[in-house]
């Protein structure tokens, strides 16, 4: 069988019944598929017959491997970047698929896939309008990274995370709808919590979207006033010469975009923990890496961007990186002269005077 026979929602999150007795599945793949090729079995049986987190995981290992080839080969290391908006989308259509194909009511993944299509929509728009889909195009860390590690290391990186374990994350991350998919056989019908949760995902897509918005403006009249010397778009020469946002939701988070997107996929996995009667279990393994690895690649854009602008620390101390710290927005320090009180000037001044008389008699 390709799923568990659950009797309970707390089993559909439960691995030992829900996973380990399908990991065999994974090994036998391959020589499935090779039957295909051999025209021993179907297409269709090989796909219905596997669990469909196994067929998920195996085509993220898959992908893994072309990454890493492709990036290997051009000497470019965003491959994933470029599938970053798309892969979750095709993953979670994948299980909406397996459903319909095997009977099991999808009205549940139905309301996931139709979010993470408009997700896909926005967040590769976004890619695209700042280049990204350009020939040659890569991320500006990755030549800062190679350029502080050996070499052998860097492709020590590319081998386990940039390339391999970056796919797998993209999988990992959509494994909750799984624990739906098996919910689905107990609870068919779509409830109100669940169109709860996919309102509060959507919330979080809003706030991704106003802050790139804001972002992309800035940008722009950045862009612009570095060409010009104008200001544009409703900021001032103040505002441009920073050299970074702080208006808007960045006035108060200095990363709001990345914030929601970390937000959205653990929405998902609060989903699948309500649609199961959990409080945690496995499948949040892909929401957690999401989170410990936005907090890696943030950090290493802070770095970057408090070497090129001697404000940006001051911004970093007030105001948080993702979650507000406080009520009051952003402000930039104004400069103020530098009052000299009267018993400095004297003694400034005196010392002064002592310099001159002991060069005079020497």
């Amino acid at each position: 069988m390709a799923l568990p026979v659950v009797h309970s929602l707390e089993q559909c999150a439960d691995f030992e019944t829900a996973v380990k007795p399908y990991l065999p599945q994974l090994y036998e793949l391959p020589a499935r598929v090779l039957a295909i090729a051999g025209d021993k079995e179907s297409l269709w049986q090989v796909y219905t017959e596997t669990n469909p987190l196994v067929t998920g995981f195996a085509l993220s290992l898959v992908l893994g491997v072309v990454f890493l080839v492709v990036a290997e080969i051009n000497r470019n290391y965003s491959q994933v970047d470029r599938c970053w908006s798309i892969l979750p989308t095709v993953y979670i259509a994948h299980f909406d698929l397996w459903a319909r194909l095997t009977g099991i009511s999808s009205r549940r993944i139905d309301a996931a896939l139709f979010f993470s299509t408009i997700w896909s929509i926005r967040l590769t728009y976004n890619y695209w309008r700042k280049g990204g889909y350009q020939k040659g195009h890569e991320d500006y860390r990755w030549e800062i990274v190679r350029g502080q590690v050996p070499k052998f290391a860097f492709h020590v990186l590319n081998w386990t995370f940039i390339s391999f374990m970056q796919s797998i994350l993209l999988f990992l991350i959509t494994a909750p709808v799984y624990t739906i998919l098996l919910a689905s056989t107990i609870e068919p019908n779509l409830t109100s919590a669940d169109i709860a949760a996919v309102a509060t995902q959507f919330g979080m897509l809003l706030i991704e979207y106003i802050a790139d918005e804001q972002q992309w403006a800035y940008q722009t009249a950045k862009r612009l006033f570095q060409t010009t010397g104008k200001p544009t778009g409703g900021f001032t020469q103040t505002d441009l010469s920073r050299g970074f946002i702080t208006s808007g939701l960045f006035a108060y988070s200095r990363h709001p975009n990345f914030a929601a997107e970390q937000s959205i996929w653990f929405a998902l996995y609060q989903w699948s923990g309500y649609a199961t009667r959990t409080l945690y279990h496995w499948a949040g393994a892909g929401a957690v890496l999401l989170i410990l690895l936005f907090q890696g690649s943030t950090a290493l854009t802070e770095a970057i961007t408090a070497g090129k602008y001697p404000e940006y620390r001051l911004y970093q101390r007030r105001v948080g990186m993702f979650a507000p710290t406080g009520l009051l927005p952003y402000k930039t320090p104004e400069k103020t002269p530098k009052i000299i009180k009267t018993s400095e000037l004297a003694k400034r001044m005196h010392l002064k005077e002592t310099g001159k008389k002991q060069t005079k008699s020497e």
